[in-house]
């Protein structure tokens, strides 16, 4: 077995269903298994994805026991010699993994492998490459130093922002949205640390995978989106008490030894925290603005056999779109058509499109990747794998994500 692939679940289904069909391309050329390790989700989660992934070895457990638990709670039943830990709010490209086992074949001293990741607007996510969170990387960061430099090895050292996001580098820490490990360093390590319930775990392990003696490395020949913090509302007291309690468990483990340090960290991840608890206070005092009721100018990159099944899927949204048209990606399907992939930015700038619908029957993951990073910023990607009842995205850092799907069936019974 090459691979083992270990997800944790937790009230993104439709997040889920979208990262399955990707994994399962991915593996096409590889003897891999799959986990999907369910944290007592409430979404249906149970009801909706194992009937559609037999291949999947599905975990269901009675309560949320925490992403570093939940993952390690399968590691022993794993078979595969590398083992990759990956988020559900994730798609990867079609030759992601292969590319990721012949690097580590190459590199013997690699024991932890994390790759280039872009949101779901195809923004760079800086915490694709991290140092640890040091006294002075973390004060910088807190002062905007680190913003007006963001290349500097020492003002930006928090994101490791001298080391360019295409070139592949030993960093010092990996994101937990996707860890590949060596199964001997899986088992060393023995994952991870199960004190963090939720973040830090990643830093934590990254620290002890150095400490066996071994790189992290950051891989900029493949590049993944993470649509992020699906299963976390973002700016909310939740997120800053377990984000900012975590980094401080961090700190208390790997620093209570150098107490210089250990003071000065610990201060600044208070100053953090306190800055996050003000903006989430100001939020609040602010009145609400509620979402402008608009109905987005929309195009569907499909085969003209399934538009209309996708219209129908789009008119299960909140807000049903104005579909204003097909993107055809060959010549030969342009009948019917608004554009082609190859006239693509000219095509959307031309028609007016606000938001494009990425359908990977006749797409794939890799090249809707590369795509959207070329695209106009402010686009607003959806993205709808072949055989799925669902179209996930997200564009807002702050919000949890965009999903579509079929609307149960109503009982005519039920009391309105």
């Amino acid at each position: 077995m090459q691979l083992s692939i270990i997800i944790v679940n937790y009230n993104v289904k439709y997040f889920l269903e979208q990262c399955l069909y990707s994994v399962i391309k991915a593996c096409c050329n590889l003897e891999a298994e799959i986990f999907v390790v369910d944290n007592y989700s409430t979404d249906g989660s149970e009801q909706y994805l194992p009937a559609k992934f037999p291949q999947v070895k599905f975990r269901w457990n009675s309560h949320n026991m925490g992403f570093g638990k939940a993952n390690n709670s399968v590691l022993s039943e794993a078979k595969g010699d590398h083992i990759l830990f990956l988020n559900p709010d994730t798609i990867v490209p079609e030759d992601c993994f292969e590319k990721c086992l012949q690097f580590f074949r190459q590199h013997q001293d690699c024991g932890a492998l994390g790759v280039r990741m872009i949101d779901g607007s195809g923004t760079f996510l800086k915490e694709s490459k991290r140092s640890f969170p040091s006294a002075m990387a973390s004060f910088y960061k807190i002062i905007g130093l680190a913003k007006l430099f963001p290349r500097s090895k020492t003002f930006a050292a928090y994101y490791a922002g001298h080391l360019p996001e295409h070139k592949t580098a030993p960093v010092d820490v990996l994101a937990g949205a996707f860890m590949m490990l060596d199964k001997k360093m899986a088992d060393a390590t023995q994952g991870f640390d199960e004190k963090f319930f939720m973040y830090a775990e990643d830093i934590d392990l990254s620290f002890r995978v150095q400490k066996e003696g071994k790189k992290n490395y950051y891989f900029a020949d493949t590049t993944i989106i993470h649509f992020k913090g699906e299963s976390t509302q973002k700016l909310s007291k939740e997120y800053i008490n377990q984000f900012y309690g975590a980094m401080k468990g961090f700190v208390a483990k790997h620093y209570k030894q150098q107490w210089f340090t250990y003071f000065i960290t610990t201060l600044a991840i208070s100053l953090n925290k306190s800055l996050a608890s003000l903006l989430l206070l100001l939020k609040k005092m602010l009145p609400e603005k509620s979402p402008a009721e608009k109905k987005i100018n929309t195009a569907i990159i499909a085969p003209q056999i399934l538009f209309d099944e996708m219209i129908h899927l789009l008119r299960n949204a909140k807000m049903p779109p104005v579909i204003i048209g097909r993107i055809a990606v060959s010549g030969d399907d342009i009948k019917y058509s608004i554009g082609t992939t190859g006239t693509l930015a000219g095509d959307m700038k031309k028609n007016k499109i606000e938001q494009l619908v990425f359908c990977e029957a006749v797409m794939n993951n890799k090249d809707a990747i590369e795509m959207i990073e070329k695209l106009p910023s402010k686009t607003i990607f959806l993205f709808h794998a072949a055989g799925s009842s669902s179209i996930v995205g997200s564009n807002e850092k702050n919000r949890n994500g965009i999903f579509i799907a079929e609307r149960p069936a109503v009982d005519p019974l039920q009391k309105w």
